[in-house]
């Protein structure tokens, strides 16, 4: 099996002038991109740095980033990529759990991570990249010090090449351990769908640390591609890029799609010759958005559905598909595809008994692009995997042609703007708080984000608590993607004979009328 790094080795061969990546006024050639990866790569190995080693990565999207992916897969050693948008507290348990070894962090990160510098035990050497930070080394010294030769280090396709961290219902983050093999299958499974060749343009804007933009970068590479790198999603720079810089593929996720046709006044008089493939997931897309979407850019709509734990993608809603929706199978568009080369997908019941096609049920999903298993937890990994299979916690349908219909979630989990947001993690917060005697969090549908996060909050007997009370409260401590939006007060939550809250009778109201209850 082929390993990440192989790729960039291959394409740097065969095409060293053609442009790997474009990031604003920079860019950077396939040997360029090779050398700066193979002295990373050596830079980690003389650190000491040992096989499996992790090592955490906290930025914005850039070419540093990207090449510290294919740099550390030489070096054997484990990127942990940390979402910034999450709270220091939590960016403090990650690097803990995963004992990383070394951060590299954008300077804007270095203010926050201050506040828990003391807790991080296990991190020897911090490195600013793109920046210089007081007490912090530079990013560029380090990773320019080793030589450019291919480290001396034999990294097999069993080892694992990133870990990323899925929170859970404990509400405690868990880092799905994702192997050479499997990285290298999903890549297999994603070039057969996505196409591309030499020299064709990526728009990357999806954050990095995000399972679904790694792989789409990868199938970049993995084609000879150009990535075209923005930093963060700004919906007239997407746009701009999408009808000026002869992008052939972006991902993008549906708010994101949203933004660019409700917030770019000229979206629909640019012109987007380039433009092929759009690839959307996380969350559903209305008919109503992906209509004016293909009527705006003329290109191929194709939806993904996964998670980190299946590398990113288990099923894929093909072209094909969207076309034969819009002409009258509408409710395709409620489905999440059907599953992708070498992915067997069914729905289980609650002994793990496969059920019949329109039967509700959980999604499991067994093929080669399933993790290890979660670092550290090894009761939730056998759990999540048993049998072989990946247990969604998702509920869905199977019909008879075998495309996938999600229902519910069986864990509660909410996608946001196409980040997941988990109850559990919020929920916690809320206890803390002396006016609330008890709470809940659901999702609600939102026109612009898919999901908004609601709180449910029964007062504490004598709390003449408010709503900006609560959400005053949660600021600081939780990710801005996981603050309540709203907040609702009753007398009493409802619940089962075994003190489960029903939270599927919470969301009703909500969702009357909306045909799609989950992303």
């Amino acid at each position: 099996m082929l390993r990440l790094h192989d790729t960039l080795d291959y394409r740097a061969r065969e095409h060293p002038a053609s442009d790997f990546a474009i990031h604003g006024e920079r860019s950077c050639s396939y040997a360029e991109a090779l050398k700066s990866a193979n002295r990373l790569a050596n830079a980690l190995v003389d650190e000491g740095l040992q096989l499996g080693d992790r090592v955490a990565y906290l930025s914005k999207n850039s070419i540093e980033h990207v090449l510290f992916y294919y740099a550390a897969s030489k070096a054997g050693v484990v990127p942990v990529p940390l979402n910034y948008r999450l709270a220091p507290p939590e960016w403090s348990f990650i690097l803990n759990d995963a004992q990383a070894k070394l951060l590299v962090a954008q300077p804007e990160f270095a203010g926050p991570l201050a506040s828990v510098r003391d807790e991080l035990g296990s991190l020897k050497r911090f490195l600013s990249v793109n920046g210089e930070v007081p007490g912090w080394e530079s990013y560029e010294a380090f990773a320019a010090s080793g030589s450019e030769q291919a480290p001396a280090r034999h990294v097999t396709s069993d080892a694992d090449v990133y870990q990323m961290y899925t929170s859970g219902t404990t509400g405690r983050p868990k880092g799905a351990m994702l192997q050479q093999r499997a990285v290298g299958a999903q890549l297999h499974q994603a070039t057969m769908a996505f196409g591309g060749k030499p020299g064709e343009r990526t728009l990357i804007v999806a954050p990095l640390y995000h399972a679904a933009a790694a792989i789409c970068t990868f199938c970049s590479v993995q084609t000879g591609g150009t990535l075209f790198i923005q930093e963060d999603f700004v919906p007239a720079e997407a746009v701009r890029a999408l009808s000026e810089e002869r992008i052939r593929m972006a991902l993008l996720v549906p708010a994101m799609i949203q933004f660019c046709l409700g917030a770019v006044p000229d979206v629909a008089e640019r012109s987007y010759d380039d433009l092929e493939l759009i690839i959307y997931g996380a969350s559903p897309i209305s008919e109503q958005v992906l209509r004016r979407a293909l009527e705006v850019f003329e290109c191929d709509f194709l939806q993904a559905y996964g998670m980190t734990e299946t590398t990113a993608a288990a099923t894929y809603l093909f072209p094909d598909d969207h076309r034969r929706a819009l002409a009258g199978r509408s409710d395709l568009l409620l489905s999440a595809g059907r599953s992708i080369l070498g992915t067997e997908i069914r729905i289980v019941d609650e002994e793990d008994r496969p059920l019949p096609a329109g039967t509700i049920g959980e999604v499991a999903i067994r093929g080669p692009q399933l993790m290890r298993g979660y670092w550290n937890r090894p009761e939730a990994s056998e759990e999540s995997l048993r049998g072989g299979w990946m247990h969604t916690g998702d509920a869905g349908i199977l019909d008879d042609e075998g495309y996938l219909f999600i229902q519910d979630r069986v864990k509660d989990m909410i996608v946001s703007g196409g980040e997941n947001v988990y109850p559990r993690e919020i929920e916690e917060v809320l206890f803390q708080h002396p006016g609330v005697a008890d709470a809940a969090v659901i999702g609600i549908p939102d026109e612009r984000w898919g999901e908004a996060v609601k709180a449910i909050v029964v007062r504490q007997e004598g709390h003449d608590v408010s709503g900006d009370d609560i959400l005053d409260f949660c600021r600081g401590k939780l990710g801005g993607y996981k603050q309540p939006r709203s907040v609702d007060f009753i007398d009493a939550l409802p619940r089962n004979p075994t003190g489960k809250v029903l939270k599927k009778d919470l969301r009703e109201p909500y969702w009357k009328g909306h045909d799609r209850r989950v992303g």
